[in-house]
């Protein structure tokens, strides 16, 4: 999954020292109003209640430029039924299970931080809206939020944990020591606002569902959606002992800084898959959001059948161009570490990128069925990155050049496997899929008309 956004000639403000520091404009708390312009469908929380093999993820960054520095925050919940390990009767009954709630941060200068519990009970997400929280560890006396709360009652009542909206974002962890392959920080603490520009489709259209209106249901999984393309964030120190952010024992203030987030839920991970994000592009003029990626998932049945899937998506100028596999093909080749390159076309245009790594990455964790949440993927936030899109010639060949740009601050992975050589390859969904993926269904609109019958998070 690679996305990327960038503002051309943004104002991103950094701070390390007071003597240079411009006046701050602080971070606004604004609760997430009903109907956003932007939510795109999947933003809620879809655990079902049911005893099922299930995991929701989600992934929240922020890049800022001036530094080369950025933050990418990361939350799970796995087996969410099972509000603590299970005891052996459990066990006896459903299988082996691994639960709990992580939440990890890769930071600036690639390091790491991660904090993870076995118990969920303090977990808790929006069923319509993403908006997501846990504690981790409460004020005496005080008892854990279940909602979205303003932030001063949030910072009473938490003393480990997090919250999070599309507009506001807010927490503090502490590493817990599991971490000896990675080079972490001991404490992270953050507080800023963001106002999302993009969701997935056209500025002022309505927003889609990243792999179709199929993922309304629990089949093809792990499903994926990208919940804002592109958006801006501002943070800046509320106090000399508080900042938006703590981080090795340096602060760092911004305003407008380029941010992205998006989720994955379902039953487990892609058996093996490539990803990268990235939220800065020298060369355009005006705001330009980058997303694409595939892996090998299993396909429902009886057998271990597997399939490519991939896709690309491009937000420029308010417009949306989609290259998925029923509208296109995709095709790929992967290194196991150090460079991507996709390609894509559909009926109208033509868009290849193109991206390389010197750093050596950071290993991260991801919830899995076979270890919990583990060391699954390698990650960097400092890759170079190239994207192209052209109108497409009658006769299928390359015709107008109308994006070309690059980036210094891609974060690219690899996860899953085996990875044991580069991997060629392209889309190969069925046609049955295709066909019925090309079919304009509109699940919200149908289960607005019983809305007793929509299924969480969609």
């Amino acid at each position: 999954i690679i996305a990327c956004s960038s503002i051309a000639e943004t104002d991103t403000e950094t701070s390390s020292t007071a003597s240079d520091r411009p006046v701050p404009v602080n971070p606004v708390y604004v609760p997430t109003p009903a109907n956003r312009d932007t939510r795109t469908p999947h933003s809620g929380y879809h655990f079902d209640g049911t005893t099922r093999q299930f995991f929701e993820g989600w992934y929240f960054k922020v890049s800022i430029p001036e530094r080369k520095q950025s933050f990418c925050f990361m939350y799970s919940v796995e087996n969410p039924v099972f509000r603590r390990k299970l005891t052996q009767l459990e066990t006896l009954q459903h299988g082996p299970r691994f639960t709990g709630v992580g939440a990890q941060i890769l930071g600036a200068y690639d390091k790491y931080i991660c904090q993870y519990s076995d118990e969920s009970q303090n977990f808790w997400g929006s069923r319509h809206e993403l908006i997501l929280g846990n504690t981790f560890l409460a004020n005496k006396n005080s008892r854990p939020p279940s909602k979205e709360v303003p932030p001063e009652e949030f910072n009473r009542k938490v003393l480990e944990g997090f919250q999070v909206s599309p507009l506001w974002h807010q927490g503090f962890i502490r590493d817990d020591g599991r971490t000896s392959y990675a080079r972490t920080v001991k404490t992270a603490r953050w507080e800023y606002s963001t106002r999302p520009n993009y969701g997935w489709g056209d500025v002022g259209s309505k927003q889609k569902s990243t792999a179709g209106w199929l993922a309304a249901f629990p089949i093809f999984e792990p499903h994926w959606q990208i919940c804002m393309a592109g958006g801006l964030s501002t943070g800046t120190c509320l106090s000399p002992s508080y900042c938006w952010i703590e981080w090795d024992g340096e602060r760092f203030e911004f305003q407008d800084a380029p941010s992205y987030s998006e989720k994955n839920w379902g039953g487990a991970f892609p058996r093996k898959w490539f990803w990268a994000q990235c939220n800065v592009f020298e060369g355009a003029s005006g705001e330009v959001a980058l997303t694409a990626g595939g892996g090998l998932r299993q396909l429902p049945g009886l057998t271990e059948t597997f399939e490519n899937a991939a896709l690309i998506g491009v937000h420029y100028d308010g417009i949306f161009y989609e290259f998925v596999p029923w509208n296109g093909v995709l095709s790929w080749e992967i290194a196991p570490w150090g460079y991507w390159c996709i390609a894509a076309e559909n009926e109208t245009h033509m868009v290849e990128l193109e991206a390389t790594t010197n750093d050596p990455g950071t290993t991260l964790r991801a919830p899995t069925i076979e270890a919990g949440l583990a060391p699954a993927c390698k990650d960097t936030c400092f890759g170079n990155l190239r994207l192209q899109i052209w109108e497409k010639k009658y006769g299928g060949t390359k015709g107008k050049l109308i994006l070309d740009v690059k980036s210094d601050m891609a974060a690219l992975e690899v996860g899953g496997g085996p990875w044991f050589n580069t991997w060629k390859g392209k889309t190969t969904t069925p046609e049955v899929l295709k066909t019925a993926l090309q079919v304009p269904v509109d699940v919200e609109g149908i289960f607005g008309l019983a809305p007793f019958f929509k299924p969480p998070g969609l």
